[in-house]
């Protein structure tokens, strides 16, 4: 499947490169770190081929932003589309291709559509696929290797590494070390425990002195006022601080947090990719993706711009949970509601129940959902531990029939937005259907 799937890549990039002779390129890419480093990869490969094009990144596609698209340039959808195929077929464009990986239904005869979900559902981001696609347009766009693996991160593919996924990994030189899944490895200790959150280790994210006992309990002091990094590590050192998290993860176990560590040269400088990941999804949580496409593209000015929005974001996220975890809640069997309000920031508050959600805090099949003031809405983001057969987003979708507001996301994580008039009354819906949903499951 691996070939065809390549077959088809080598046929559109010919398509691409025959149709684009005369035409200007708009690209519309999604907004997280994959549809970011996707952008990234093709505006270089483009400026490379000297093509004439403009970008636009996007959360989601509606039909109003598809109708406004210009109809005589070439349109090419990344990280995006699949589910928006028929309609965009019918808007009356001359050319359009997509690059995706979501999950799709029929391809119109009149787009390209490169989708792995369409050879097995093989595991690999769309900055992959796009990688692939530039590859086929000019052998030099493999320097871009290292965006594509930015992207797998950003999408959390890389427990899942194929054939596929393995050749751009040795296009992109990328460094491999096997270590502890808390990021950023190549930062001083105290400080990467300090703001880390996957896993979220009680009384020490988030806590400075937390973290100076953990570290003082595993033997590991500052040499010359600095403490060592992950990286730095050895199999001695690195065993005890794994055993001291274990401890205070309560389920947590070995296999889950440790992994392969991946090394990435970005402005000339070995970085932890994880890091580079978040560094951009912090950039697009607070409105900035076009810092984080300049950021992707190694222009200068742009990386000190991205290092204090991240530093912002970790700080709120941080805080957020802090809030979080000593605020009360509304708890019942099954459920824990834990009411933001300002206190979490809107663009935090489904990080948070991530977070919270796979953190070993709540039992499986708890479902997390975290509340938030934004303006005159309320975001709602929900969660479920573990796999139960909870289906969040219909879940959703039940109350918000009721109160009103818009539904999104998937049958483990979903999430609204409702009128701030409306928060009573949404919360006591949310307890009762809940409590109706957990005796439905138990009885069936």
């Amino acid at each position: 499947m691996e070939g065809d799937l390549l077959n088809l890549i080598k046929r559109g990039g010919n398509e691409f490169l025959e149709k684009s002779k005369d035409k200007e390129i708009y690209i519309v890419s999604h907004f997280d770190t994959d549809g970011i480093t996707s952008a990234a990869i093709m505006i270089n490969s483009l400026k490379r081929l000297d093509k004439k094009f403009s970008v636009k990144i996007v959360k989601s596609l509606d039909k109003e932003f598809i109708d406004k698209l210009p109809k005589n340039k070439l349109i090419l959808f990344l990280d995006l589309a699949s589910s928006s195929l028929d309609y965009i077929s019918k808007s009356g464009f001359e050319n359009v291709f997509v690059i995706d990986h979501h999950q799709i239904g029929k391809v119109p005869e009149n787009i390209f559509v490169i989708n792995s979900e369409l050879y097995d559902g093989q595991k690999i981001s769309a900055s992959g696929l796009t990688y692939l696609f530039c590859r086929e347009l000019d052998s030099k766009n493999k320097e871009f290797a290292k965006l594509a693996i930015l992207g797998m991160i950003g999408d959390r593919l890389e427990s899942e590494i194929d054939k596929l996924n393995n050749e751009i990994l040795n296009d992109g030189d990328i460094k491999r070390k096997r270590g502890l899944l808390i990021y950023p490895s190549t930062r001083p200790l105290n400080r990467t425990l300090e703001f880390c959150s996957n896993p979220y280790i009680p009384n020490v994210t988030g806590n400075i002195k937390g973290v100076l006992e953990l570290l003082r309990e595993c033997g590991l002091n500052p040499l010359n006022g600095k403490y060592p990094s992950i990286i730095d590590l050895t199999d001695e050192e690195m065993q005890k601080l794994v055993t001291a998290i274990i401890l205070r993860t309560s389920e947590t176990k070995k296999k889950e947090i440790l992994g392969d560590i991946f090394l990435i040269k970005l402005f000339n400088k070995l970085e932890d990719a994880r890091e580079l990941s978040a560094k951009i999804n912090a950039c697009s949580r607070f409105g900035e993706s076009g810092v984080a496409l300049q950021f992707c593209m190694e222009i200068l000015n742009a990386r000190k711009k991205v290092d204090l929005i991240h530093v912002k974001y970790k700080q709120g996220l941080i805080a957020g949970l802090k809030f979080a975890t000593n605020t009360e809640k509304i708890q019942g069997k099954g459920y824990v509601i834990i009411n933001g309000r300002e206190e979490i920031k809107d663009v935090m508050a489904g990080t948070i129940a991530s977070i919270l959600s796979s953190s070993n805090v709540y039992e499986v099949g708890t479902v997390v959902i975290v509340l938030s003031y934004s303006e005159d809405k309320i975001k709602v983001s929900a969660r479920v531990v573990g796999d139960n057969g909870r289906n969040l987003q219909k879940f959703l979708e039940q109350i918000v029939d009721v109160v009103g507001g818009e539904v999104g996301g998937h049958a483990n994580a979903a999430g609204c937005n409702i009128s701030i008039e409306k928060e009573e009354e949404f919360i006591e819906l949310l307890k009762k259907n809940l409590e109706v949903e957990l005796i439905r499951i138990n009885s069936s």
